[in-house]
């Protein structure tokens, strides 16, 4: 069993192993139930010097582990993971809907699913590992609970009233930490694509990995390795329904192993660099834009205050946080305005803060929030053609990963 102080040890030494070969997978029955690189600020120095937020893990019970077949409490409450709000919501498109309130995923060579238990923690079952402690690590280290969301969250919450009001109602939507490569060739997926599709495409490739087990009807493998992905061809891709992607994904990939190391280190190298240096790199990548950039170093390299910018976000910026600019036609030119306009409203985490403003106009939100946070749209009129056309695409958003595109 670990103690506080030897697991932030370990999940340090984590963060630096190379992935290992796995055995054979195990049954995988689950217990019963009890998605031109932009100009990012240099000169907000003041703003990134605030705290930072505490590690929950030192102060959360020593995990144990429980008879087999049952459900280990992660010891964290519903305001720092909130299950609903964390996976379906554009981030990731691995993680299946296994059961209720539960997802299923793969974490490198393991295979583990968790769910949101009656009393509000959240639960993880590992159907596959090799061995359990450095699974527990590697889920920790995913689920980013190093960092504090609902400490994050007083902090926007006494900046923005709107937000403290949103909070009430979507806690636990968590910024998720995923492996780059992963994150890298999902997000090339996701440009300018639907959710099924992007689905459809991020499991054909991950079923080239190792197969690991199945859980509730789906097959689960470990996201192949870069020599893997070599190995297919454009043609293939193409064939699957990767369109123009499949062209992207294979310049990415030679790319990647064109670097001394490899790729995994250079992508790994990534998240000691600030925003501006880290999105720069990416783009350098074929496929890679500024949105796609922007979401992989949200998401999987360390830049909390990385900002996806697409139309959607742009309609939340002009509506809430630079309303002068409401009724302007957006351009690519203006991504640097709506990420200052986020950071300087919310500081270092800032990416955090528009993923839950983000999560909040999505249909499926809209349908349970109270009446006022829609009308709350209402209360201009459209002053010309774009705004119009702004407040019809607002409403005939889809699903998720419409915003998440490029």
């Amino acid at each position: 069993m670990l103690q506080s102080n030897q697991f932030v040890a370990s999940l340090t030494k984590l963060r630096i192993m190379k992935r290992k070969t796995s055995s054979q997978p195990a049954s995988s029955t689950p217990p019963s139930s009890p998605h031109q690189s932009p100009h990012f600020p240099v000169k907000l120095n003041s703003i990134f010097d605030s705290k930072k937020p505490k590690n929950i893990l030192k102060n959360s019970p020593a995990i144990t582990t429980k008879a087999s077949g049952e459900w280990v409490p992660l010891s964290i409450g519903k305001s720092e993971l909130y299950l609903p709000l964390t996976f379906p919501t554009g981030q990731t498109f691995r993680w299946k809907e296994t059961g209720p309130l539960q997802y299923t995923g793969v974490i490198g060579p393991h295979l583990v699913s968790l769910k949101q238990l009656e009393n509000g923690d959240v639960g993880y079952h590992f159907h596959h590992t090799e061995c359990e402690e450095s699974a527990r690590l590697a889920l920790f280290d995913f689920l980013n609970l190093g960092i504090s969301l609902s400490e994050i969250w007083e902090e926007f919450k006494v900046s923005d009233l709107r937000f403290c009001e949103l909070a009430s109602y979507l806690e636990g939507a968590r910024v998720l930490r995923q492996d780059p490569l992963e994150c890298l060739i999902q997000f090339l997926c996701s440009s300018n694509n639907n959710i099924g599709r992007i689905t459809k495409m991020v499991n054909f490739l991950s079923s080239l990995g190792k197969y690991l087990g199945n859980v509730g009807g789906y097959d689960f493998h470990e996201f192949p390795e870069i020599n893997r992905l070599a190995m297919v061809s454009e043609t293939e891709l193409r064939e699957a329904g990767f369109g123009y992607r499949a062209k992207y994904i294979i310049g990415t990939v030679e790319a990647l192993q064109s670097k001394p190391s490899g790729g995994l280190q250079w992508l790994a190298a990534l998240r000691k660099l600030n925003l501006e240096e880290a999105v720069d790199a990416l783009a350098s990548l074929p496929g890679v834009g500024p949105k796609v950039a922007a979401c992989i170093a949200l998401f999987s390299l360390d830049q909390h205050h990385a900002i996806p910018v697409d139309t959607h976000v742009w309609q939340i910026a002009t509506q809430y946080l630079i309303p002068e600019l409401s009724g302007t036609r957006f351009t690519p030119k203006l991504c640097s305005r709506v990420a200052d306009a986020f950071v300087c409203k919310y500081g270092k985490y800032a990416g955090w803060a528009q993923t839950l403003l983000f999560i909040a106009e999505l249909p499926s939100q809209k349908a349970i929030l109270p009446s006022r946070f829609c009308d709350a749209e209402k209360v201009k009129p459209a002053k010309s053609k774009e705004r119009k056309k702004g407040a019809h695409n607002a409403r005939s958003r889809s699903n998720v990963a419409t915003a998440r595109q490029e």
